[in-house]
Parts: structure tokens; sequence; C-alpha cells
């Protein structure tokens, strides 16, 4: 029989230990002569990321390819993402520490391809794309101003011969930003993505191609598609050299490919997300395998779908086959050498993301990596229920609500359990159903868990996502809000108890639910913004004009910003609160956190704040990991007067003794 306690104090199998222990964040799979490819982020080694080798088929151990004297990592849009390459056998990649190119020959050491420079990590370099006869190596440069100068960041396409015998000669310049930079099969073309202030490029993108010669030289350079309020994409050339690219012209993400004329051809129209928001480099949501066969993923009703649109090549207009298989969420998918299988990072509910092979044809699943060795009884885990609300201005909003589960426990009769909003940053990304073990760790406690793809997010087309246009502060927090109420009438959360949690611009709507609500008992807000107009004037470059759409352009808008910054309306403030914050955070400063941690305690409101040196936006190593979700369980059993079963370390709350009063 089950034990019986309160809500938030029942012993758990998911242990902070397990939150780091034996996991690795995986990314980036890629296929060449005869291995697999990945990345793995380790938080055990402080979050250092690294590129490791396996024979394809399962025969031999995975390999390092280098040590610890390098890590994987591009600074450029302070975000990074996809930071290396693979060409026959010889692998190029971005190093962290100097953010120079690397090579790495077979059987010898990484040796620098660019030049050293002044100071380190001025000049940058992401997504690497190699000529199929290996001689050149295409990536998207950015280059930043000495320090102390007003120059502006520069970002361009540049082409170097692979080992390291000359400058990087320019592709293409003179626009803001640049990604997706990808060589045709035969080499001779060449094709990217560019954006310009204010768009970010999920709001107008263009893409571009040109012709490539033999000594690298670039010519007849030519824009495909994009424009004005079209976000273009992932352009790929499939193996017969015919251009692909995603684009949301008919409010959806969808595939495309460029027929005879330049024609744009339509593969598989319908009202669902092919694509995602390009925040890091790399993204990947289909691949083109022999005959020119697709393989994509897309979600429906918050559940990923992989399909295949086959045909040599496939008709315009058709419709994917749905590849069924155990796992809900797929991403980053590359095509194998054999041109019949699929690489991807893939997950379900239960099971935590894994490198898998996938067989277009029969859906047969090899798994490469798994992200953890340890796990625990899928008996623990709670499933996630895809839900609709109602929100405001007779909209509906979407989320995914973990309801309290633990096979060992349940509550006193006629207690309701404490609910965590959770609202995920971006503000243009989402949540998925993929297990995830920072949600399970609340729900296997006691607590219930609704992750919440507000208005703006990605997944529900362009008009979903351009609900946040103007309204950022107002849209997400509302939704939030309603989805903790909706949850709360419908008996599934008590009212009294409930909480609210995110990073980023998930931290910047838990600070507005305290400061502008009375709804939440208590929040966390993980290196979240306080003043809007600070992240304005104060950021890097990628988000320098976010906010004109969401807010509006800066300092022209600067009363409404005051109005939606948590900040300047301090007085309001009556929530407990605590704080977490990397000290290296480029994108959104310590200050935001101090100013308001400075608040609370001038407004005598209970409130913790704790800082991590070495880490930026978002933590990356494990014994932060580990007191964060520590940290957090404290507070809130403090704020809401249970008792956690963890041996918890305490943690300094300021004018604790304000509790409850």
């Amino acid at each position: 029989m089950p034990d019986v306690a309160p809500y938030g104090s029942w012993r758990s199998p998911v242990t902070l230990d397990l939150l780091v222990e034996q996991v690795v964040r995986l990314s980036y799979p890629a296929e060449s002569a005869g291995h697999a490819y990945w990345v793995e982020g380790r938080p055990a080694e402080g979050g250092r990321q690294v590129i490791v080798r396996a024979p394809r088929g399962g025969d031999g151990t995975p390999e390092d390819l280098f040590g610890p004297e390098h890590y994987a990592r591009t600074l450029v849009h302070e975000y990074g993402g996809l930071a290396y390459a693979v060409a026959g056998a010889t692998v190029f990649f971005s190093n962290f520490a100097d953010q120079r190119l690397y090579r790495i020959d077979p059987g010898g050491p990484p040796r620098a391809v660019t030049a050293e420079v002044a100071p380190a990590r001025s000049v940058r370099y992401a997504a690497p794309a190699v000529t199929p006869d290996g001689r050149f190596v295409l990536a998207v440069r950015e280059r930043h101003p000495e320090p102390d100068l007003p120059a502006e960041v520069v970002n361009d396409v540049v082409i170097l011969h692979s080992d390291g015998s000359d400058e990087p000669r320019v592709v293409a310049a003179g626009h803001d930003f640049y990604s997706h930079v990808v060589v045709s099969p035969a080499g001779d073309r060449v094709a990217w993505i560019s954006w310009d202030h204010p768009n970010m490029p999920w709001d107008s993108t263009e893409l571009w191609e040109a012709d490539l010669a033999p000594d690298g030289a670039v010519s007849a350079v030519r824009k495909v598609a994009g424009g004005p309020g079209e976000s273009v994409t992932e352009p790929k050339y499939g193996p017969d050299g015919v251009l692909h690219f995603v684009s949301d012209r008919t409010g959806w993400w969808n595939l495309y490919r460029v027929g005879a004329g330049g024609r744009h051809e339509a593969l598989a129209p319908m009202e669902a997300d092919l694509g995602v928001p390009d925040w890091a480099f790399g993204a990947s949501q289909y691949a083109v395998l022999a005959g020119g066969t697709v393989v994509a993923s897309w979600h429906e009703e918050g559940t990923g779908r992989l399909g295949v649109l086959e045909g040599t090549p496939p008709a315009a207009g058709g419709a994917f086959r749905e590849i069924r298989t155990s796992f809900t969420d797929f991403g980053q998918l590359r095509s194998s050498d054999d041109g019949r299988h699929v690489l991807a990072v893939a997950g379900s509910p239960t099971e935590a993301p894994s490198i898998v092979r996938i067989d277009s044809a029969s859906g047969a699943i090899e798994v490469l990596r798994r992200s953890r060795a340890a796990t625990i009884d899928a008996a623990y885990l709670s499933v996630p229920e895809p839900i609709d609300f109602p929100t405001e201005h007779g909209l509906e909003a979407h989320a995914l609500f973990y309801p309290p589960h633990n096979p060992d426990f349940v509550a006193p009769a006629g207690e309701l359990p404490p609910l965590i909003v959770r609202s995920h940053g971006g503000p243009t990304s989402a949540t998925t159903s993929v297990l995830d073990y920072g949600i399970q760790f609340w729900t296997s406690r006691g607590i219930g868990v609704v992750d919440v793809n507000y208005g703006g997010s990605t997944g529900y087309g362009r008009a979903y996502r351009e609900r946040l246009r103007g309204n950022w502060g107002i849209v997400d927090l509302d939704d939030c809000v309603n989805a903790a109420r909706y949850l709360a009438a419908s008996g599934r959360a008590d009212p009294a108890r409930l909480l609210i949690h995110g990073g980023s611009a998930g931290g910047y709507t838990t600070l507005c639910a305290v400061t502008f609500r009375d709804v939440f008992a208590a929040g966390a807000s993980y290196f979240g913004v306080a003043d809007a107009g600070a992240l304005a004037r104060d950021t890097h470059k990628f988000e320098s004009r976010y906010l004109d759409s969401m807010i509006g352009p800066w300092p022209e808008a600067e009363e409404v910003y005051r109005e939606r910054s948590p900040i300047f309306h301090t007085d309001r403030l009556r929530t407990p609160l605590i704080l977490f914050q990397g000290l290296e955070d480029k994108v959104v400063p310590p200050a935001q956190a101090e100013a308001m941690a400075a608040a609370l305690a001038e407004k005598q409101v209970p409130h913790a704040y704790i800082a991590y040196e070495g880490e930026q936006h978002g933590f990356r190593k494990a014994e932060n990991v580990k007191r964060t979700a520590e940290a957090e369980l404290y507070f809130y059993g403090r704020v809401l007067g249970f008792t956690p079963a963890d041996d918890l370390e305490p943690v300094r709350i300021e004018l604790e003794e304000r509790l409850g009063t």
C-alpha cells in the first residue's frame, strides 16, 4: 500500500545526483565514411562539449576526437549551436577557448586552420561546411571590435582552404546576419540564409544561392526565396543537386524545392510547422535521401511526428507517410551515407533523448547513444497530457500538464497539489514531451507541472507565433496565469499553492507574474529580464533589435518598456522569489538579477539570490545544476510549509521571518 504523505514531501527516486549522473546532452548527429558522429555536452566536465565518433552498425566503442584541452563550441550569435563538420574522416570544429577553426585528420591531433587573433574570441566561426573535394571550408564568421571601440559586430560568410594555407575570403557580406551555409553535392553551388535588423530569423529572411568555382571563387549571386513577412530556413541540397528549403509563406513552416525555371514547388502542404526558430545554428527538421525521398519531423497537438515523402523524386503536393516509432519527438535530422537512413536526436515522455539511426522504409531504429545511463522505473514517470485552455480575447492557448505521480505515495484525503507553471525561454521556442528529469524531479515529489506553450511559441503556425508581437509581458503572462487558473478550477491544483518558474524570457514572465499579478505563492527566476529597457540597450547583436517587435523600438517606446519592466514597479512586490544567475551571462547580465534582489530587500519581501561563477546564459556545470534544483525545492518548502523528504542544504532566505505574513 502507498504511504500517505503531503504533496511536496514524497520521497523520490529522481535524486539530485540523477539530474546529472551519467548524463550528457546530445546534439548534431552526422555520418561519414562508415562512422557516426555527434556532440556530447558533459555536465560532469563543466559542460564541455566533445565530438564523439563511433563505427556504424554498433561495432566498436565510441571515441572522443580530442582531449580536455579542446571544447567544441561556437559563440557566434552568443547562443552558438552547430560547431563542426565532417568530410570523409576529417573533422573541422570551432574551439571554445579561442573560437578558431581546427582540423582533425585521422590519427592526428587538432590543429588550427584560422589565425590566432587578439583579443581571443574576437573572430568566431560557426556551422562549417566542407566542399565535396575537401579543399575548402565555408563558415559563418563573426568579428568583434576591440574593447571600448564603438564599431559594430560584423557577420559574413567566408571560405578558406581546408589546410589553413590562406586567409578567409568573403563569400557574402552586407547583411546583419547569416546562417545555414550549404554546398551542393557537385561542389558547384553554395546557398545560405540572411536577414537584417530589426528582424529575427523567424520574422523575415532571404535564401541566396551562388555559383562556386573549383578555386573557391563565388559568382552569379541570386536571391532564391524570402523577403518581408516570410521566414525561410533550412536550405538543403538533395543528392541530385536540387535545392530544398522551408518557408512559412502560407502561415506554416512547410517544405519546398526549387524546380525548373526557379519555380517553388510545395512538397507536402499541411497546417503544421516543420521548421523551428533559428536561435542556434544547425536546426534541421528534415533530410533529403537518395532519389529525393524526404524524411521530416513536425508537431501536432504537442506531439512530434516523423514522416517520409517518397518518390524519385517525390511529387509536389503530396503527403507524408507517418513512420511509427516509440519516440514522440525528433530533431536535428541528417541523412546517412547510404541514402536510406536518417540520423536524429529523438525522445519520448518515457525515453530520454538519444542519437538514433532510422530506416526510412521500415521505421526500424538503431540507438547509437543514450543521453543517460542512470534511469528510474517508468512507473515513477508522470506522462504529460496535452491541454488546450481558454485565455484572453476568446482565444485558446496550449500546454503540457504533468500531474503529480509516485506509486509509493498518496496525499491525505482532500488535499490538492501545488502546481509549478513552467514558462519556457525564447520566447519563440516551445516545450516538448521528451522525458525531462527536471520536470520529473517535481512530479515525483508530489508537485504538478504545467509546461506552457503560450502565445508566441513555435509549432502552432505564424499567427500563433505573432500573438506576442507588441505584447511581450502581456500575452505570455496571461497565458501562464490562465493555465494555472484552468487547472485549479478543474480541481487538479491548489489555487493557494500555485508557483511559477522560468529561464531567460521565461524568467521575465516569472518576474512579471510576481510583480503584476497576485496569483502565485512563490516564483523562481533563472537569469530573467527585470528591466526590458536595459536588455534593449545592453545586449548582444543577435538580440539587440529583438524587442522592437515584441515591445517597440528603443528609445521611442521607452515608456512602454517601463510599463512592462518589473524593476520599475517594485512597489507591487508581495510574492517570495528566488533568483538564479550566471555571473558571465552576456545575454541577460547579472545586474538585472542584482537589481531585483535589491528591490525585494527594500520591499521587505522574502527572497534568495544565488549566483554562479563561470556560468553564462544557462547552467552547464553539474554542481550548479544540482544546487539550483535543491535550492528551489528548499525555497518552495519554506514558503508553502511542506518538508521535503530530501536532506537538503539550506538556502539563506532574506527576510525569511516574514514568510506567512
